[in-house]
């Protein structure tokens, strides 16, 4: 059985979640009122819905950092992960944390980084030199 995920969130623009989603993640649009629009989020289903962004606090315990939570995100390929790190590199994005490996050497290893969309809403993208490294303790 393949699965997709799903999550609905709220943005404040409609065009500026367009410009994010689809012109800095190459994300691909989906159906769309003027109330929301969904996306092909590397596979999984975003229903981005005009409406208040979550509250957030960065209080996710990581190592030595404190990161954004609630937060959402992706588990990915290394050379994918590297390729989506330029891609906001060179959009400018500011990073709330670096693109930067984690655990390096240990059970787990990964490459993460933790960045905004224009709404505040929070999200980490990891990277796994390979995946079946994602439960690894």
């Amino acid at each position: 059985m393949q699965t997709v995920f799903h999550f609905a969130f709220n943005v404040t623009d409609l065009d500026r979640a367009r410009a994010f989603y689809g012109g800095v993640l190459g994300c691909e649009e989906g159906r769309s009122t003027e109330t929301w629009v969904d996306y092909d989020f590397f596979g999984h289903q975003l229903s981005l819905h005009l409406g208040t962004p979550f509250k957030t606090e960065n209080t996710g315990h990581v190592g030595k950092h404190l990161v954004p939570m609630p937060h959402f995100g992706l588990a990915m390929a290394l050379e994918d992960w590297q390729a989506t790190a330029e891609r906001l590199t060179q959009a400018g994005t500011d990073f709330v944390l670096q693109p930067q490996v984690r655990f390096a050497g240990e059970p787990g290893e990964q490459w993460t980084m933790f960045f905004l969309d224009p709404f505040g809403n929070p999200i980490e993208f990891k990277g796994f030199r390979s995946m079946s490294a994602l439960y690894t303790r």
